[in-house]
């Protein structure tokens, strides 16, 4: 078992002692993806690496960000504030994200290193970027950094 996924179990007991309702339905939500990913992958005795199983909870956050701006839309802010709660659980999970200028210095040097001078070879820019954030930064912010600098 991965170090993440033993963190994910030990975070579930520790949500069941405490009687933390959200904490526990957000973790067993998360074990059960992580569960279905393992799954897909190799049959039910397969178990997912640390490298997987952040993709399983990136995945997961992504679904309450779209959540959260769907219930929004629709004035349902107790709804949001779950879901917003349920994100804050799970990001604790993925690694620190890049900041702004982190994210800047990668676009240019992959610019640099790829010679893209156009949004032609924003393909090329885009492959090195996302490899080297390693899913510590959102691939829509990682896409306008790079298409600001093409233009």
């Amino acid at each position: 078992m991965s170090d993440l996924a033993q963190q994910i179990t030990e975070d579930l007991k520790t949500a069941m002692r405490e009687k933390n309702t959200v904490a526990l339905n957000t973790i067993r939500m998360l074990k059960s993806a992580i569960k279905n990913a393992a799954i897909e992958k190799g049959g039910a005795s397969a178990e997912l690496n640390d490298a997987e199983t952040l993709a399983v909870v990136r995945k997961e956050v992504k679904k309450r960000q779209d959540s959260v701006e769907q219930y929004e839309k629709a004035g349902r802010d107790d709804l949001a504030a779950t879901e917003k709660a349920e994100i804050a659980l799970l990001e604790a999970y993925l690694p620190q994200a890049l900041s702004e200028a982190e994210v800047a210095r990668l676009v240019d040097d992959a610019i640099a290193e790829t010679g893209a001078t156009s949004k032609k070879e924003m393909g090329q820019v885009m492959k090195l970027v996302q490899e080297r954030a390693a899913g510590r930064a959102d691939g829509k912010a990682l896409s306008q950094a790079v298409m600001a600098k093409l233009s």
